[in-house]
């Protein structure tokens, strides 16, 4: 029997598994692939890296998540710094981004529209927003809204922005000063304070290279699908074959209702409430591409279906053959077809042509107003069984990386703690 047993092989499940091993825990990891990785796994097709769901890279502000993950990497020599260079394509040209501090590219009257309405935010002064529509509407104004803001979101959540709710995207939303737009379009100043204005790239093999190291010298046992939990004389016992005095979860919190035997009634009614929380996918092209200076490239026109092109042939060297095109992703969100892919990429600029392609069913998660609350009722309930949630769709949050190790680096040091 092991002290402990993590649902799920991602970076979460696999932090959470290295922090415990540390402490000198005894940890296995069930993962129902055939590899670690999770969200951040890739693959190499004809010589060409891809990330089946999305590009993953590495930066946080988080000071204990850089001391904790330097720890376990050369940054120096197993990594390249980069700096995010990143573009908008809109009506056919290309924009800097962040938008809001290019307006002195639109036409004279856009730019009126948009220096007007900012300037009426400015004197209505900070306010507090209940919903993602009301913020962005709030923030930016109309104009800019309608350029950019709502077609763009409206393509990855696929929702309402209406009822989507605003805690969910803290620290992930642009906080503008409208004095400070308008004076880098004057200026043309370029923005330098996002989170990843910067980032870190490993060498080879792109973020599976980072599950792999994770990964070692941790018991993990593959392609294994959880089918039943019970919790018996205070220990789980997982497909009817695996003990353990505590779980980790990092799976879909949805699914917990058809595979956990237990237990009070309140608890399977909190179970029951987060049944129905939203999510999207996302269907990935791997395509080869003409040379570009860009990392990332949204796409908020509304007649193209992919809302963003990742350019990881630029990350690194090695994620495409030596001598040939390099490569990059294509995202839509949503189980788009092969053949409206296709269609879309001749709309691209790149001379884009297919390598590969997946379609990961659940990839962006989406809170509405009131998720968050029923989470929290869960997974405090569910803590007091020793059964933890932890990343991005155990607690139903938009984790990027740095933050689905922080999440794992808190709960760990509170199951500690309990337990000592």
């Amino acid at each position: 029997m092991a002290q402990y047993i993590i649902i799920g092989a991602g970076i979460s499940g696999l932090s959470a598994a290295r922090l415990l091993k540390e402490q000198g825990e005894e940890v296995l990891i069930l993962e129902r692939a055939s590899k670690p990785g999770g969200l951040i796994k890739c693959d190499i097709v004809d010589g060409h890296l891809f990330h089946r769901v999305g590009g993953h890279v590495f930066n946080t502000k988080i000071q204990k998540v850089k001391d904790w993950f330097w720890k376990h990497f050369d940054r120096n020599n197993e990594f390249i710094s980069a700096t995010r260079q990143a573009g908008i394509y809109l009506h056919n040209r290309y924009l800097s981004y962040p938008l809001e501090n290019n307006l002195y590219k639109f036409d004279e009257d856009t730019v009126k529209a948009i220096v007007s309405e900012l300037l009426e935010l400015e004197k209505v002064g900070k306010r507090k927003f209940s919903n993602f529509e009301d913020f962005l509407k709030g923030n930016f104004g109309e104009t800019l809204y309608n350029i950019y803001f709502k077609p763009y979101n409206e393509k990855i959540w696929k929702t309402d922005l209406s009822k989507v709710a605003l805690p969910w995207l803290d620290g992930k939303l642009p906080m503008p000063d409208h004095k400070e737009i308008i004076t880098s379009n004057i200026l043309r100043k370029e923005e330098t304070n996002m989170v990843h204005s910067s980032f870190f790239y490993p060498y080879k093999s792109g973020s599976q290279f980072i599950a792999d190291r994770l990964s070692e010298d941790i018991e993990i046992t593959y392609n294994i699908e959880v089918e039943s939990l019970e919790y018996k004389n205070k220990h789980w016992i997982v497909n009817s074959e695996f003990e353990a005095e505590n779980i980790i979860y990092t799976g879909d919190i949805r699914k917990l209702h058809d595979f956990i035997k237990l237990m009070s009634s309140s608890l399977k009614n909190r179970m029951e409430q987060v049944k129905e929380l939203k999510s999207n996918g996302t269907s990935n092209l791997l395509c080869t591409t003409d040379d570009t200076t860009y990392s990332w490239l949204y796409l908020p026109d509304k007649d193209i279906p992919s809302h963003r092109i990742i350019y990881t042939g630029n990350f690194s060297k090695t994620n495409y053959p030596e001598g040939q095109r390099k490569s990059c992703t294509v995202e839509f969100s949503g189980n788009t077809p092969l053949e409206e892919m296709k269609k879309t990429i001749s709309k691209l600029p790149g001379n884009l042509e297919i390598v590969d392609h997946n379609y990961e069913p659940n990839s962006y998660v989406i809170q509405q107003n009131g998720d968050r609350d029923k989470i929290k009722s869960l997974k405090k309930e569910l803590a007091e069984y020793n059964f933890h949630l932890v990343g991005r769709f155990a607690e139903w949050e938009y984790f990027n990386m740095d933050k689905a190790i922080e999440s794992a680096m808190n709960t760990v040091a509170a199951i500690l703690k309990q337990n000592s």
